[in-house]
């Protein structure tokens, strides 16, 4: 269950909620974090020519190379907790104390990450998250290569954090990960700028801190992290704290499986 896919397109037109001329100074701001995207690339790029392959080509290929993911990733048994996994200063949904943390490595353009969010992460928040016995951290995994909008939304939920509301902008990109998904950067840009409108954020203060690059070192720290720890594809998560280690779940894996090992943590 990797992030690797691409996904249907959409009709893009009805989601421009503010002319792009009244985003020229955050379209050109934006220019820093979109040069220094390069960097992202690293192993995960695949050279293309896009001369000689279509749209339609490479979406097919890829679905393949997903479903091929799907079927030979999903591990037969989880592994014995004995690394040491750094939560570092990201952002938490739960209480700081819980005994148990999950960290997740993730996309906000990746398809598979909102379905964890959507379909797992609420049995997660009300069976454990809001009983105080477990934290959610999450470090950021934008895999550009292929979500070349993961990394501003990215810096999107660095922003609202930054005014306490990680938790709203966040929820925000997963449900409506349709409407940006393959936007251009200016209409992703527009459109992140209302989300933040949209939950009460100070817009100017928010503006400023997206076109700034002020969190590109802190998402590429994610990055390197979570491919020190092994990290190959998102949504990936460990499950732990560091008396006990962490457990290695991959993928969007069903609510029972995050309830299996959280429960074996609990106990440890």
């Amino acid at each position: 269950m990797s992030s690797e896919d691409v996904e249907s397109n959409q009709n893009h037109n009805d989601h421009r909620l503010v002319r792009k001329s009244t985003f020229n100074g955050l379209i050109i701001g934006f220019i820093t974090i979109v040069g220094i995207a390069a960097f992202f690339a690293g192993s995960y790029v695949s050279e293309l020519n896009s001369n000689q392959i279509t749209e339609e080509d490479l979406d097919d290929a890829i679905a393949k190379l997903e479903l091929k993911l799907l079927q030979n990733q999903l591990p037969t048994k989880q592994p014995t907790p004995t690394v040491k996994i750094s939560a570092d200063n990201d952002p938490i949904i739960g209480n700081p104390d819980a005994p148990i943390t999950i960290i997740e490595f993730s996309d906000f353009q990746c398809p598979f990450c909102a379905r964890f969010h959507i379909q797992t992460l609420p049995l997660i928040l009300e069976e454990y998250i809001e009983k105080g016995k477990v934290k959610l951290v999450f470090r950021d995994f934008p895999i550009q290569s292929i979500h070349p909008n993961a990394l501003p939304a990215s810096v999107a939920a660095e922003c609202a954090n930054e005014q306490g509301k990680f938790r709203e902008m966040h929820d925000m990109l997963f449900d409506n990960q349709n409407q940006w998904n393959k936007l251009e950067t200016s209409d992703v840009l527009s459109l992140f700028s209302n989300y933040a409108l949209e939950i009460q954020l100070d817009k100017g203060i928010f503006d400023s801190c997206l076109t700034s690059g002020k969190y590109i070192e802190e998402i590429r720290k994610d990055l390197d992290d979570g491919r020190d720890y092994g990290v190959s594809g998102t949504p990936g998560f460990f499950v732990g704290n560091d008396q006990i280690g962490y457990v290695e779940i991959k993928g969007a894996q069903p609510f029972e499986s995050f309830k299996k090992i959280i429960d074996a943590q609990l106990e440890a």
